[in-house]
């Protein structure tokens, strides 16, 4: 069995019903839509699909959003379960092709399929776990020359993103997990209210399992980065990494070296997932 959930809040009517649309066309057995908004007025389109439900619940961060999803697909024996924003969409059945990879690589515990803006140009969302200063040269360094340079071996850009990779780091947008993943070390952090929570989850899988980027299958993403351009978003981003960090070690996280290291030489190698 095969669910999925999607955190809204506010979020534009015709953007939902693009990717419930792609989700009822998809191998998902059940949708639950957590609806974070002021008013329900998303909730007539949600429950116009197929096998998806609709549930009111207080702003309480997108972690604790999907939270009340997973422990139901913990609770219920669920073999898989799929986070994924709003605004991303796809064509095909992408889930069943992925779900097939997990069945066939007992290791891998999650699986982010390759992300496209919706113009057709690459997001490079494979990461390494960061240090402070990766995320301070993204944010703050004005040189343009510079942070690119940062971005190009923190992102990974050398791997090409055209092959299987086991990544440290993969984006929280679409992240489908095994649920012996997740019985195992646990659901998102609700500490973090928003932005981190799926860094932190991810990091927790990967110590475990194997966290994969599996590029044979894509989706779109029509992604936002509010943080860049809301002063409330942006202390809520900086926020949640503080709490990442003083979680997980600042400048002397011995596990960090150790994984990006693991990843860096796999690259280098090609080294196919076991």
């Amino acid at each position: 069995m095969t669910n999925a959930s999607v955190v809204t809040y506010l979020t534009d009517a015709g953007e939902l019903s693009h990717l419930l649309r792609c989700l009822s066309q998809s191998s998902i057995d059940h949708v639950l839509v957590v609806d974070h908004s002021p008013t329900d007025s998303l909730k007539e389109i949600v429950l116009s699909f197929p096998s998806t439900e609709y549930l009111k619940a207080p702003n309480q961060g997108y972690g604790t959003g999907h939270n009340r999803a997973l422990r139901r697909s913990l609770e219920e024996g669920a073999d898989f379960h799929l986070v994924v924003n709003p605004d991303v969409f796809w064509e095909g059945d992408i889930i069943a092709r992925a779900v097939a990879f997990m069945e066939n690589h007992a290791r891998c515990g999650l699986v982010m399929p390759k992300i496209l803006y919706p113009d057709g140009r690459l997001q490079y969302l494979c990461k390494l776990l960061p240090t402070p200063a990766d995320l301070f040269i993204r944010r703050f360094i004005p040189s343009q020359k510079f942070r690119a340079r940062a971005a190009h071996r923190f992102e990974l850009r050398d791997s090409g993103y055209d092959h299987v990779m086991n990544v440290p780091f993969l984006s929280g947008c679409f992240m489908l997990m095994r649920c012996d993943a997740l019985r195992q070390v646990g659901i998102f952090d609700e500490r973090y209210f928003m932005y981190a929570e799926d860094l932190d989850l991810c990091r927790r899988i990967g110590e475990h399992w194997d966290t994969i980027f599996f590029p044979d299958v894509e989706a779109c993403h029509d992604y936002a980065a509010g943080s860049y351009h809301d002063r409330r978003l942006l202390r809520i981003h900086i926020a949640s990494l503080v709490k990442y960090f003083n979680k997980w070690g600042w400048f002397f996280d011995r596990r960090r070296r150790a994984a990006n290291s693991r990843c860096l030489r796999a690259l280098r190698q090609k080294e196919p997932a076991e």
